[in-house]
């Protein structure tokens, strides 16, 4: 399952490790003859102080090209001939280094590797690899691509490699290990709602998916497994929920990862809710957009109907963990409908500025709505309207809403592969407000703001699933409540009204029929662009999408979220 690296024949000889490398062995001898003998002709060592002879021992600025070719030989030859003990010393983890290295023989199998350098790029130099791999009577071809960092180690400055797990293979996270054997999990041929076979190769963004449909349903599914060559996850065991925390794009387990078969397992068969048409249009809306991740939802069951991911490396549509910016608005605004703090027609204040906790707050552009509705500071997406009502509010409202009504933030979604709940944790003063308008300590994922747009269309929550509930006799999370008939009609005229005359109009624009949406622009740290994201129904179809560093959500999210509903007809 997964992806599969291909394989180059065993070599019968070992080639030296490095060309470039190597060549540039004489240049670090003449370093080190610099170092040793520069500067001691004409000077007076008795002069020095021992102190500062010390601090002329710690070696600092940037790496020479030298410095960064014959550490990187000195690891790979090490490693090669199998003196893990050398190849540790020569990163700046010893102890982690050797651990992981000595698995890479003793656990994963690995024999006759050898490893040749390219041409280093600053302080980074890539590799190759090709090895063998056995078990028992079963062997198979290995080779793939690497890279190493040298730094300067810290305290000394001696130039060392940066240790992380991903030296070892570019598929492990610190953490991880390499393992060869009877794989854990039989494979899983999973098959779209139309019985038609779902593979990587077809759709290139399922590889994770899939790699978590085996780690959940492959000992039920009735295959038996074969030998494989697998990344295993450092801390993968627990209840296979995602992490509340975010890391990088996202958060949440990973399944373990095939990453050669030794010989092959017989697969069990599971059925998935993905419809073959949709999925592809959902590959097509995001290929060779990165940061772009989109769901689709029957709005009225729950069933995930197309998932894709223009990285296909992390499966960001389910397990992101993004502040969802002014898409969490449409959870705010049922909220602050429900309170009767706003109303659809009303006047509502939305100033260019509100202060509260300490922060002031303002719009994009800083503009104003002078006398104008909740309706039109919805559509337009003023913070400000939302940031107002901040003092009415408790601290644990938002939160409450969130739970209650939409089934989000309880850590409790059972979808069939591992999965971010969104997080809506309860906070006060400046970050409350903020949370109002998807900012401060909210986040959530395009399964998450698909589900809240599946919600207002349907009227109440329904837990997305890709795996029907009756293969494995699992319950599905549920909300202790709907909105009052009063608040889910407004709220819909609210996000109808946003999809045709506001900022979500441009994107929308040719989706006919029953139709809702709402954009969003979330602000990173550290990030040029804020992330878009969009959430729109149309009929009985919810959708939501991010693209990371993408900017204005009805410009970046908008048009795939648009595409995919009108792909469902």
């Amino acid at each position: 399952m997964g992806s599969r690296r291909a394989a180059a024949g065993r070599r019968r000889t070992k080639p030296a490790v490095i060309g470039s490398v190597a060549a540039v062995v004489v240049a670090g001898a003449g370093f080190g003859a610099y170092a040793m003998y520069g500067g001691g002709a004409d000077g007076d060592d008795s002069a020095r102080t021992k102190s500062a002879a010390a601090a002329e021992q710690v070696k600092s600025g940037p790496l020479t090209a030298a410095e960064v070719s014959s550490t990187a030989q000195r690891f790979l030859t090490a490693w090669q001939k199998g003196d893990v003990a050398g190849a540790a010393a020569a990163t700046d983890d010893a102890e982690a280094a050797k651990a992981l290295l000595t698995g890479y023989t003793k656990d994963a199998r690995i024999k006759d590797a050898t490893f040749t350098a390219g041409t280093p790029a600053g302080e980074k130099v890539p590799f190759s690899v090709k090895a063998t791999v056995a078990y028992e009577k079963a062997t198979a071809p290995l080779a793939y691509d690497s890279a190493l960092t040298v730094v300067r180690r810290a305290g000394d400055g001696e130039p060392r490699v940066d240790w992380h797990a991903a030296v070892v293979h570019p598929e492990l996270r610190d953490g991880d290990t390499l393992v060869t054997g009877k794989a854990g999990d039989p494979p899983v041929k999973a098959l779209d709602r139309d019985g038609g076979e779902i593979t990587a190769a077809k759709y290139p963004s399922l590889g994770t998916v899939l790699d978590g449909l085996r780690d959940k349903y492959g000992k039920k599914s009735g295959g038996t497994p074969g030998v494989e060559l697998r990344v295993v996850r450092g801390g993968a065991e627990g209840d296979g929920k995602g992490s509340e925390e975010a890391k990088g794009s996202g958060a949440g387990d990973v399944a373990d990862k095939t990453l050669l078969e030794l010989s092959k397992g017989t697969p069990g068969t599971l059925k998935t809710t993905l419809d073959p048409a949709l999925q592809a249009a959902a590959e097509e809306q995001v290929d060779g957009k990165k940061g772009a991740s989109v769901v689709l939802l029957r709005a009225s069951t729950g069933e995930v109907l197309a998932v894709a991911n223009g990285g296909h490396g992390f499966n960001t549509a389910f397990l992101g963990s993004l502040a969802p910016g002014s898409t969490m608005k449409v959870v705010t605004a049922s909220m602050l409908l429900e309170k009767d703090l706003a109303s659809v027609n009303e006047k509502h204040p939305c100033p260019k500025y509100f202060s509260y906790g300490g922060w002031k707050f303002h719009n994009d552009d800083k503009f104003e709505i002078k006398d104008g509705t909740f309706k039109a500071s919805f559509a337009r997406s003023c913070n400000t309207a939302f940031i107002s009502q901040a003092p009415e509010l408790k601290d644990d409202d938002l939160t409450r809403q969130a739970k209650e009504v939409f089934g989000l933030s309880m850590n409790n979604w059972s979808v069939g592969v591992s999965t971010f709940d969104g997080r809506v944790p309860v906070q006060s003063k400046a970050q409350m407000a903020a949370s109002l308008i998807g900012q401060g300590g909210v986040r959530m994922n395009p399964l998450n703001m698909a589900s809240v747009s599946a919600t207002v269309k349907s009227g109440s929550f329904h837990q997305p699933y890709l795996v029907a509930p009756s293969v494995d006799g699992r319950a599905l999370a549920t909300a202790s409540r709907t909105m009052s008939g009063g608040t889910l009609s407004a709220l819909r005229e609210l996000m109808s009204y946003t999809a045709a005359y506001g900022t979500a109009a441009e994107a929308m624009a040719g989706v006919s029929g029953d139709v809702g949406a709402k954009t969003g622009s979330a602000e990173v740290d550290g990030q040029e662009k804020p992330n878009g994201w969009f959430t729109a129904y149309r009929g009985d179809l919810a959708a939501a999408g991010v693209v990371q560093q993408g900017g204005h959500g009805g410009d970046t999210a908008g048009p795939i979220v648009a595409a995919l509903l009108k792909a469902g007809g």
